[in-house]
């Protein structure tokens, strides 16, 4: 995907300041976060999330998989194009 600026983050300071960068751009739009590090800021993203209309936060399950009791990533895409891609 060309245009798009990527992040990899291994605490919960560093998921803060990335997700500050990302909302500090005018340009940004979509914010794609794994659910572990969502977790870790989950204050911070519900702030951002009442406070502005941009950027849309999506969060997906990470390379270990969708945590216990969210939906995994081929449900996600199941739901959104309503076919199953088993």
């Amino acid at each position: 995907i060309a245009g798009i600026n990527a992040y990899a983050v291994l605490t919960a300071d560093q998921a803060q300041v990335a997700i500050n960068n990302a909302i500090a751009r005018a340009d940004c739009a979509i914010i794609i976060i794994t659910e572990k590090v969502a977790s870790w800021v989950r204050s911070h993203i519900e702030l951002i999330r009442l406070e502005r209309d941009y950027p849309l936060i999506v969060e997906i399950p990470g390379p270990e998989g969708a945590m216990p009791g969210r939906k995994s990533l081929r449900e996600f895409v199941q739901e959104a194009v309503g076919i199953s891609v088993g």
